[in-house]
């Protein structure tokens, strides 16, 4: 982990609405970030390794939870991490 959390998420609220290069650059990496889940959840869903499920919905509330883990680590909470890990796992409930 990076000293002050994540890099993104600490600064993406900082630059979220000034314009220019930094804003450009962090919402490209935030697009690649999401890219990522979201074809591997979908490879997922296809090879029939996950249930059924709204790819961008579940990107969303994955980014979401991670987010909200960077900032509750950041206030002490170490049980952020076991709150990511079954929000995931509930989220992603496999075919059984």
């Amino acid at each position: 982990m990076f000293e002050g959390g994540c890099f993104r998420v600490a600064n993406m609220a900082r630059f979220d609405s000034r314009p220019g290069p930094v804003r450009d650059a962090l919402f490209g990496n935030q697009r690649e970030w999401l890219d990522t889940p979201a074809m591997e959840l979908r490879n997922a869903v296809a090879a029939r390794e996950t249930a059924e499920l709204d790819v961008d919905l579940a990107v969303f509330q994955i980014d979401s939870v991670l987010c909200a883990a960077n900032t509750a680590l950041r206030l002490g909470d170490e049980s952020a991490v076991t709150k990511v890990r079954r929000t995931v796992e509930d989220l992603l409930k496999t075919r059984a």
